[in-house]
């Protein structure tokens, strides 16, 4: 028998939601944030400062050299998404037989763990080779957390609300926003407030340290979460295999799930890869791609609520429909624009629209993901999901269009990469609509 939920459908005599369940969702929506925001600050700052890490951590000599420092920077960046699978699997699992909060705990300690790595890794210049060995333990471990956390993170922001799910799932992305924002302000101070050898020297290490301050607070807080009420409702038949049966059972559900969240993922991996694309290629100053990252993490943040408000009153998915049509259509011709005129100002104006298609699209993703599992498999499924999803189109997305505009040659390598996942993800949307009653 299928499940077919509707996050927006609500019983006709459902009860009015009380103050206590409304305080509830606020504070399932701060603890889930900042372990997001944690989890997605690290993995930008990473992305956006690549040029830096790929100097200190993979030096190499000549202009040749320089490109194989940045696929050896992004190549270590694409082995964290290869492990988030695993974390995918084990922590989804143990959050569908354990309970969301325990996960939620265990998967923040581990992000600090990762953090903590990179804020003090020793640099090529101290240790050699050893240095890059370092900031391959760090993204395994990160990789390993994230790949547990939306998931998770996501079950306990939908199981926590009353109504409006698709509202309160959006926070998950709204958060990733916050994170944007942040991390493209530090981007930006330190391209434009401190000196070049500051910046190689020490400089690149405080946004991580300032992440790692994050972390505490947020273990403290999921430290003293209760578990949510749907879990609570099936905690005494749990299943005692969530991976087995996701993976064998459930295989169409999430392979469909899988496809829906490509255009989500490259959206904002996309946004990240152009302060590396601005120096790289378009030889623009250092500062130019972070100014469009804070616009885009500004209109993430703000309009992601929003669109979640939308999607609960027509369905996530005939918003996402909308957006994803749009990303395809928008794809080639915003490269091509920005290839023929490269200015900061045009530059800035695509990381804009970018950052509004990802916001109508990912906005009600985690909505609709939930909705596409039932509570005892939940969390494994949408894990497997989004975690296939985030590897296959996002996490090897720089080493991918990076690889590509050395090969082909052309600058509009991007643009033919973002229409095709897009086409990807609008196959996935039909199919959600069609056969399993995401309407």
């Amino acid at each position: 028998m299928q499940h077919r939920s509707t996050p927006a459908a609500h019983p006709a005599t459902a009860p009015p939601v009380s103050a206590a369940q409304r305080a509830t969702a606020r504070r399932a929506v701060i603890a889930s944030s900042i372990g997001n925001a944690l989890e997605w600050f690290d993995i930008i700052v990473y992305a956006s400062l690549a040029v830096v890490i790929s100097a200190l951590f993979f030096p190499s000599a000549g202009e040749q050299g320089a490109v194989l420092g940045l696929l050896l920077t992004f190549g270590t960046f694409a082995v964290s998404y290869l492990i988030r699978p695993v974390g995918a699997m084990v922590l989804g699992s143990y959050a569908d037989r354990r309970g969301r909060k325990k996960a939620l705990t265990l998967t923040i300690g581990l992000m600090m763990l990762g953090t903590a790595l990179m804020a003090f890794a020793p640099t090529a210049q101290l240790i050699g080779p050893a240095a890059a060995l370092v900031i391959l333990l760090s993204r395994l471990l990160q990789g390993f957390s994230a790949g547990g956390e939306f998931g998770t993170a996501t079950a306990f922001l939908i199981e926590n609300a009353p109504d409006r799910k698709a509202f309160y799932g959006s926070w998950q992305v709204a958060t990733q926003g916050a994170a944007m924002l942040l991390a493209s302000l530090f981007g930006l101070a330190l391209n434009t407030m401190i000196s070049h050898d500051a910046l190689y020297s020490w400089g690149w290490r405080v946004p991580f340290l300032f992440g790692l301050l994050i972390g505490p607070v947020g273990l403290y807080i999921r430290l003293r979460l209760d578990e949510t009420p749907e879990f609570t409702a099936v905690a005494d038949r749990v299943e005692s295999s969530p991976l087995g049966q996701t993976l064998v059972h459930h295989a169409p559900r999430w392979l469909t799930a899988t496809a829906t969240v490509g255009l989500a993922s490259i959206s904002v991996y996309l946004i990240l890869f152009m302060p590396t694309f601005a120096v790289s290629n378009l030889h623009l100053p250092a500062w130019a791609g972070y100014l469009g990252g804070i616009i885009s993490g500004i209109v993430t943040l703000v309009g992601c609520p929003f669109v979640g408000t939308l999607a609960d009153r027509v369905g996530p998915a005939r918003v996402m429909t909308v957006a994803s049509v749009a990303a395809v259509v928008l794809a080639v011709p915003l490269f091509a624009l920005i290839v023929a005129v490269p200015t900061v100002a045009v530059l800035t104006l695509v990381q804009v629209v970018l950052g509004l298609l990802m916001a109508f699209y990912f906005g009600p993703l985690p909505a609709l993901l939930a909705a596409m599992f039932p509570t005892r498999i939940r969390t494994t499924g949408m894990s497997i999901a989004y975690n296939f999803g985030v590897t296959l189109f996002g996490g090897l997305a720089p080493l991918i269009l990076t690889a590509l505009i050395s090969a082909l040659g052309t600058l509009m390598a991007p643009g033919y990469y973002y229409a095709v996942v897009g086409v990807i993800s609008l196959v996935g949307i039909v199919l959600c609509r069609r056969r399993f009653g995401q309407r």
